[in-house]
């Protein structure tokens, strides 16, 4: 199950009108080909994705889920979203509440396993690998864990482990975290102990995983495994991971493996466009240009989506350009994300020094115009 239903306001107008893992990334991707792409690869067909908040386009989107190889006949993607039972609305409270909501879901398929994913992470993983180390060490419930800055740690679950990789400790978002082995929200339940944490638990105060399960599930006595994840992992939740991860991707030229078709690879719908074309007066420099692009101006270490133009004249640097922009001439822009299907006026010059969103609502406030 991949919960998709959060509104995302870390985002700030990114989010406004679309669902997180919807959110353009790396010029050609949305957030969500990273997960759908590992349940491929991973040889996982039975998928449920728990919508709530703006899920037209991320539907839209996905479909069946072909281009991930998904459509299988007795599996696929399902969409679950928000419904009326006994003449109310059941909108989802938190993570744990989406799960229970759906909890018949589960149990048509008889799963004995449930994999617990988000939408909105950048990162290669095998789950079968996971579900390996989970019946390997006897595991109720198996977290994956990866090291994470210091610094940086106050922000995430944070885990203490022994000898064994079983989990001796589980802190949500510590003041003062005990070690830096950070949960990446990844969980693998058996389903009958998942099913007996939600019969044990108060409905209205049990909402979230890191909160609530997990912690009521180490207090039980429950074996819970944390399987150590070493490679490349972000998760999305605010412009400057977002940013920062566009920025990853400009500077490895192996980033994720992407350029290769081996390995875990990461699959995207096409959308049957043409190649960007680079005119004579457009000069690009280690950047991404997506299809359907018209480059006219000059673009340096910047992700441009799909069909964006950008007029002669016009100067990016340090940008994440969404999709269906259009930026006209003698546009001078810096360390800016650009929100899709934005007009910038001739002259338009916003150079920060620090990351910005730019979108239609504050596009006066932000900037300013140089004839």
């Amino acid at each position: 199950m991949i919960l998709v239903g959060g509104k995302g306001t870390r985002l700030k107008e990114i989010t406004k009108d679309t669902a997180k893992p919807a959110v353009s990334f790396g010029a050609k991707y949305k957030l969500i080909d990273f997960t759908l792409s590992n349940l491929s690869n991973s040889n996982i067909d039975v998928v449920g994705l728990v919508t709530q908040y703006e899920p037209f386009e991320l539907m839209s989107y996905i479909g069946r889920g072909r281009s991930w190889d998904l459509d299988v006949l007795d599996g696929g993607v399902f969409f679950l979203t928000p419904f009326a039972k006994n003449g109310s609305v059941l909108w989802q409270k938190g993570t744990v509440d989406a799960v229970r909501h759906y909890a018949d879901f589960v149990r048509e398929y008889q799963a004995s396993y449930l994999l617990i994913l988000s939408g909105d992470q950048i990162y290669k993983m095998d789950y079968q690998d996971m579900l390996r180390h989970h019946l390997q060490h006897n595991a109720m419930v198996t977290i994956a864990a990866t090291p994470v800055d210091p610094a940086e740690a106050h922000r995430f679950g944070i885990m203490e482990t022994d000898s064994e990789s079983l989990v001796k400790g589980f802190e949500e978002k510590p003041e003062h975290p005990k070690s830096n082995l950070a949960s990446m929200g990844i969980y693998i339940f058996n389903t009958d102990v998942l099913e007996k944490l939600l019969r044990s638990s108060d409905t209205a105060e049990t909402i979230d995983f890191g909160a609530d399960v997990i912690p009521r599930s180490l207090a039980s006595g429950d074996r819970v495994a944390a399987y150590r994840f070493e490679g490349y992992w972000r998760d999305l939740g605010t412009v400057e991971s977002l940013y920062s991860a566009n920025m990853d991707l400009l500077d490895d030229p192996d980033f994720l493996g992407l350029n290769q078709s081996k390995d875990l690879p990461v699959y995207s719908k096409s959308l049957n466009l043409p190649p960007h074309v680079v005119l004579e007066t457009g000069n690009v420099q280690n950047s991404v240009i997506a299809d359907g692009c018209i480059i006219g101006g000059t673009v340096r270490h910047s992700t441009v989506g799909y069909r964006t133009i950008i007029r002669p004249g016009a100067e990016i640097k340090d940008c994440v350009i969404f999709p269906g922009v259009m930026i006209r001439e003698n546009v001078r822009l810096e360390k800016v994300v650009v929100n899709k299907n934005l007009v910038i006026p001739k002259g338009y010059r916003l150079i920060s020094d620090h990351v910005v969103v730019l979108d239609s609502t504050n596009l006066e406030s932000l900037g300013e115009k140089h004839e």
